[in-house]
């Protein structure tokens, strides 16, 4: 059987994501993605940026198998196995304390989550990325309180809907958090289809 799963969006984010990477990104980072999902963008952006070392993770057990075999079918050799990482659960960044980790990456999470998963991942970041090491956030945010997109409010009711704790975040909330963490805002960069890259420096 074929463990891989598929998300749509992949491969209408994937180019624009890695633009930002390629220049925000050191060569020969260290990269924890947090909530890798399908494990497509992990493939994609090991194959691209081959001096990195890539690691993803999920909570999912299902996520985490079609990491595998999206590593797996591809042979991407700077991929690792995915991390059962939870970032809502205290001391999550334990699980990596063997590594040094130059970079946290985390696409399309944060709306899709309670708030305290924000906090959790501002959290662990602060602590594992050493000076200079980078957060990238990607998704759509509300800016001064304010949806940037009819189709952003409609997504945020639709999150709502489905779960109370969910919805799109204020940006301004987002880099707060981000501060209490010693995390300061690096840059923003608009992307397609109303969403941003939010890159924060330790």
């Amino acid at each position: 059987m074929d463990a891989r799963q598929y998300a749509p969006a992949t491969q209408r984010n994937r180019e624009p994501i890695l633009a930002v990477l390629s220049k925000v990104l050191l060569p020969g980072s260290n990269i924890l993605e947090i909530a890798s999902g399908t494990g497509e963008h992990a493939v994609f952006f090991a194959s691209q940026l081959k001096s990195c070392h890539w690691i993803p993770s999920d909570l999912q057990p299902v996520a985490r198998d079609s990491i595998v075999a999206w590593k797996n079918v591809n042979h991407v050799e700077n991929l690792s196995l995915p991390l059962p990482i939870d970032v809502s659960q205290d001391n999550w960044q334990q699980q990596v304390s063997d590594k040094d980790i130059d970079a946290v990456v985390n696409i399309n999470m944060i709306h899709i989550a309670p708030w305290q998963t924000c906090l959790g991942l501002m959290e662990g970041a602060g602590k594992i990325l050493s000076s200079g090491g980078i957060l990238y956030l990607y998704g759509p945010y509300k800016r001064g309180g304010k949806h940037t997109a009819p189709s952003n409010q409609s997504f945020d009711l639709s999150l709502r809907d489905r779960n109370p704790t969910w919805g799109i975040r204020d940006l301004e909330a987002v880099v707060e958090a981000a501060a209490s963490a010693n995390l300061k805002l690096k840059q923003v960069v608009e992307m397609p289809a109303n969403n941003l890259s939010v890159i924060f420096s330790r």
